[in-house]
């Protein structure tokens, strides 16, 4: 049998079945969503680590190769949650196609700005050790 024998006739006649890219979506919010756990723990731990000591203390944590990497992944990871998350809301729940291609595009184009100026401050005070003058 074929995967047409299956369908309504009204399916047959209009040629519609599954788009099948829900599961893109549904793995990668997943996959982000246990991911996010960990590194939200260290976040917190770092966090509890350095308050008490201040600014300097910070500073020090992210010239640790190991702490800005996680603090990357954190911010990249994070990002792509929230970008494939409220992507999937929008296409629900926007019905005029004009404002839901604006909010997607706007929804990706802030994701992908503060993930780049998330990891650009990272980047900055790991390799650099202070503030943007």
């Amino acid at each position: 049998m074929s995967k047409q024998d299956f369908r309504t006739a009204l399916g047959r006649a209009r040629g519609l079945g599954s788009a099948h890219h829900g599961v893109n979506a549904f793995i990668i919010e997943r996959g982000t969503s246990v991911a996010l756990v960990p590194l939200c723990l260290w976040a917190v731990y770092a966090a509890i680590k350095v308050a008490p000591l201040g600014y300097e203390s910070a500073v020090l944590l992210l010239r640790q190769p190991v702490n800005a990497i996680l603090a990357l992944l954190l911010v990249g990871v994070s990002f792509t949650h929230m970008r494939v998350g409220l992507k999937v809301v929008i296409e629900d729940y926007i019905e005029t196609p004009l404002a839901k291609i604006a909010a997607l595009m706007l929804n990706s184009a802030v994701c992908w700005l503060g993930w780049a100026v998330s990891s650009f401050a990272i980047l900055w005070v790991a390799f650099v050790g202070g503030p943007v003058h």
